[in-house]
């Protein structure tokens, strides 16, 4: 199984709830229902460990992918590409990292 990790901030002007209600009622719901990936999840940062400082990104996304290959022919799909195009909208410069367990 691979993780992909998506690491972002919101763009300048984009209201935090209106993405928060996008990312509960589309985002996560339609990433879980696709058959290639085994698990979805969104999280807000709160801070960092021992810092007072803000975190370099507000939001992490770690996605469970099960089948690469599935993966990438469900991306491909007209309803995740109107989901991306979507989050597109709210995400500033997202970082896509491919990982694999050590």
């Amino acid at each position: 199984m691979m993780q992909i990790i998506v690491l972002f901030n919101l763009k300048a002007g984009v209201d935090a709830g209106a993405y928060e209600r996008w990312a509960r009622t589309t985002d996560i719901p339609g990433v879980n229902a696709l058959g290639s990936v085994a698990d979805f999840q969104v999280y807000r940062a709160t801070g960092l460990l021992g810092s007072d400082a803000a975190p370099p990104y507000a939001y992490i996304e770690v996605i469970d992918v099960a089948d690469m290959d599935g993966f990438g022919a469900d991306v491909a799909g007209e309803a995740v590409q109107k989901v991306a195009a979507e989050f597109q909208q709210f995400a500033d410069n997202p970082q896509f990292i491919l990982t694999e367990a050590l």
